[in-house]
């Protein structure tokens, strides 16, 4: 092949894999798991010591999975190395009110046993799927994992993406997956913009321990700083995610941890009794960042990369399991159709599946906040009564257990 054309296309032609993963995470190993499962050959290139996050002792972070994702993390065969660490949601109360005076008497309250499919969520330490993401992947034959490593620089042409690593090291693939995060550097190679701003609020994260049983009901008590989540853990303890405006946030952050519960308490309550921190505090500055484009040349963005929200819902991780089972699915049926993967119409499919949804949550999550994190007396009197109404109906109740269950929309094969 003396032609330097004909060399030129067998070198473009040779992969190192179907498909590489720019970032670990979470939505990383998940979607490397999903598509090695359907046939593809996957790198996944993580930062991170392959150690990490995954220690044996509890540092209080944890993360609030919809049984959809539940649904998929079984059949990625995760669950089952987790079931036993995690805690079933079986109620959500939702109230608004001032920190020391206690909630309004117009509440919302979600009882799983109205509706069919059982717990609407499971809280999970991070810890724990973390360690079982890394002993998923490390039994799949179809999966290369690179740790320690980052891609620092991505070349499309026609025929795949050339990505250049931090150490230097060059691979091939057909297909470039950005799971790197809401400052992906994926995207911003790939040309993709984004949009968003900043709520000028951080969200204070911890684990407690308390002396009365939380009963498995998680808490969501809205407040004018913003809203406070307890969500119940195994055992006597509870996460808590707990947004102040970032001015109040600074000042907190500076406490000692007896300073930081006696802060935290009048915020709590007494209903769990007396409570203590157990494990670290984390704090992160709470934004919005939604890609213009999920999709572009040879390239896709899931989970953060694609949408970063408000945590008010919990719904960050889900969101991103979503585009996981939607990506692998979107793929699978065109590796069977004989269709290039990573040709843009057919990326294009996956962008249209999940932007709807995905901008609905982000609208619903922004709206929330801006109306909760006020002390406007209008406005508290119009969601405490919305609140109520909504209470007052089954129908309507039973509608938003759903979509917090991840049950209303298109699923993904992965989470039927």
């Amino acid at each position: 092949m003396d032609n330097p054309t004909d060399a030129r296309i067998l070198r473009l032609m040779k992969y190192d894999c179907d498909i590489l993963i720019a970032g670990g995470g979470l939505n990383g190993p998940a979607l490397a798991l999903g598509l090695a499962q359907a046939g593809f050959s996957v790198t996944m290139v993580d930062a991170r010591p392959e150690t990490a996050r995954a220690e044996d002792n509890f540092d209080g972070r944890g993360y609030a999975l919809a049984l959809a994702s539940k649904r998929l993390l079984n059949a990625l065969g995760v669950w089952q190395r987790v079931a036993a660490d995690a805690q079933p949601m079986k109620e959500i109360k939702v109230s608004d009110g001032r920190a020391g005076e206690g909630p309004s008497p117009f509440f919302l309250h979600f009882d799983h046993t109205e509706i069919e499919e059982g717990p609407m969520g499971f809280m999970l330490e991070d810890r724990f799927l973390y360690r079982a993401f890394l002993n998923a992947l490390a039994e799949e034959e179809r999966i290369n994992k690179v740790t320690e490593d980052s891609v620092v620089a991505q070349d499309v042409d026609t025929a795949g993406v050339t990505v250049t690593l931090a150490s230097g090291k060059i691979l091939r693939c057909r297909l470039l997956v950005g799971c790197d995060g809401r400052q992906s550097g994926v995207a911003k190679r790939a040309g993709i913009k984004r949009t968003g701003w900043e709520y000028g609020q951080t969200a204070l994260v911890c684990a407690i321990a308390h002396e009365r049983p939380h009963n498995g009901i998680a808490h969501q008590f809205f407040m004018p700083p913003g809203p406070l989540a307890i969500l119940p853990l195994p055992g006597n303890m509870s996460s808590i995610v707990w947004s102040e405006t970032d001015e109040n946030a600074e000042r907190v952050n500076a406490l000692s941890d007896d300073d930081y519960i006696a802060m935290l308490r009048p915020r709590f309550g007494d209903f769990l009794g007396e409570i203590e921190l157990a494990g670290g505090r984390f704090s992160y500055p709470l934004n919005l960042t939604v890609a213009n484009e999920f999709v572009a040349d040879h390239v896709a963005l899931v989970g953060d990369a694609a949408h970063g929200m408000h945590p008010i819902a919990g719904q960050g991780l889900n969101a991103g399991l979503r585009d996981v089972g939607a990506l692998v699915q979107i793929l699978s049926e065109a590796q069977r159709r004989g269709e290039d993967i990573a040709a843009i119409n057919v990326l294009e499919r996956y962008q249209e599946w999940r932007r709807f949804d995905t901008h609905t949550l982000v609208a619903a999550t922004d709206i929330t906040n801006k109306l909760f994190s006020n002390d406007n007396p209008l406005l508290r009197l119009g969601r405490d009564i919305g609140m109520g109404l909504v209470n007052a109906s089954p129908a309507l109740r039973r509608t938003f257990m759903r979509e917090a269950a991840g049950l209303t929309g298109e699923l993904p094969e992965l989470m039927r």
